[in-house]
């Protein structure tokens, strides 16, 4: 049993020893975001999603009207915000509020 050889180390948070890959895992959990989209669906790496209203994009002279399709996002670590391609727009980020997984 792989238990007995394990390292226990104390956990700050719940003040109870407890296997070091136990805590390693539980802080693991803690630091993922969860981005939601506008209706509340999980979003993750590679969904394509649609936006929900159109959204004039500063700096490139462009409005993305409502149901253009946004293929492959990323995450960036923020609750609202994810990474977009979209043809003519370098950089674009858009806020999940703003969007719904298709």
């Amino acid at each position: 049993m792989s238990g007995e050889d394990e390292d226990y180390v104390y956990d700050e948070e719940s003040g109870e020893w407890m296997p070091a890959s136990e805590l390693a895992a539980k802080q693991a959990a803690a630091n993922t975001v969860e981005v939601r989209d506008a209706v509340g669906n999980v979003l993750a790496d590679g969904d394509q999603v649609t936006l929900i209203k159109d959204l004039e994009v500063k700096g490139a002279g462009q409005t993305l009207k409502q149901g253009t399709l946004i293929k492959s996002i990323r995450l960036t670590g923020d609750a609202q915000e994810i990474d977009c391609k979209h043809p003519g727009i370098k950089g674009l980020v858009l806020r999940a509020e703003f969007v719904r997984k298709r």
